[in-house]
């Protein structure tokens, strides 16, 4: 039977985006719902890497398997890095994803001239049973659109633009986006530390 490596996600997108990255012979990838795990980790750091290691310590203790977390979001040149860290909970607690996809959409658009550089940002942390712990780094810069585009990927992807590809992120394929994104890039170097701890 394979082992198990444990994504800490409820989220569906976030977890098959990591099977289809992330394909280590005998181990099989699961979510925090998979296995029944609800509780939430501790998340009040300043950086991706110290959200990360929270979240990647505090569901390895409640699993006792190998652990994968990650922290990430979008940093705006013109916000002054906003939001950042805060990506997942910017705005009111009410906005779902879309809500604060168009917050910072209409932030950005309201500011004239403005510089709408801005990255994608993610930080994965590997904690193994035995207390060791690593983590990986990713980063894709781009732009902020100037409407949504797209109908793939999720969060901030339909407003954030890829030069290089001359659309959103939205706009690409699952393969295309794997082969770019903040998390693909942090999930490659990830892929080599995997096979050289696992064999």
């Amino acid at each position: 039977m394979d082992q198990i490596i444990v994504i800490a996600t409820g989220n569906e997108h976030k977890r098959a985006e990591y099977a289809a990255l992330l394909t280590i012979p005998g181990y099989r990838i699961v979510s925090l719902r998979d296995l029944g795990i609800v509780a939430d980790a501790p998340e009040d750091g300043t950086t991706f890497i110290e959200n990360a290691l929270q979240k990647a310590r505090y569901y390895a203790q409640q699993s006792g398997h190998i652990t994968i977390a990650d922290d990430s979001g979008i940093s705006v040149a013109a916000l002054d890095g906003a939001p950042g860290v805060y990506s997942a909970r910017y705005g009111t607690p009410d906005l779902d994803d879309r809500g604060r996809r168009l917050l910072l959409l209409d932030t950005v658009n309201r500011l004239n001239p403005v510089d709408r550089a801005a990255a994608f940002s993610c930080v994965i942390a590997l904690v193994l049973p035995g207390g060791r712990e690593f983590t990986c780094v990713g980063r894709c810069d781009g732009f902020i659109a100037h409407t949504e585009e797209g109908a793939g990927g999720f969060g901030y992807d339909p407003i954030f633009w890829v030069s290089a590809r001359g659309c959103t992120m939205a706009s690409l394929s699952a393969e295309e986006k794997n082969a770019i994104s903040h998390r693909g890039r942090a999930v490659q170097q990830l892929k080599i530390l995997l096979s050289e701890l696992l064999g």
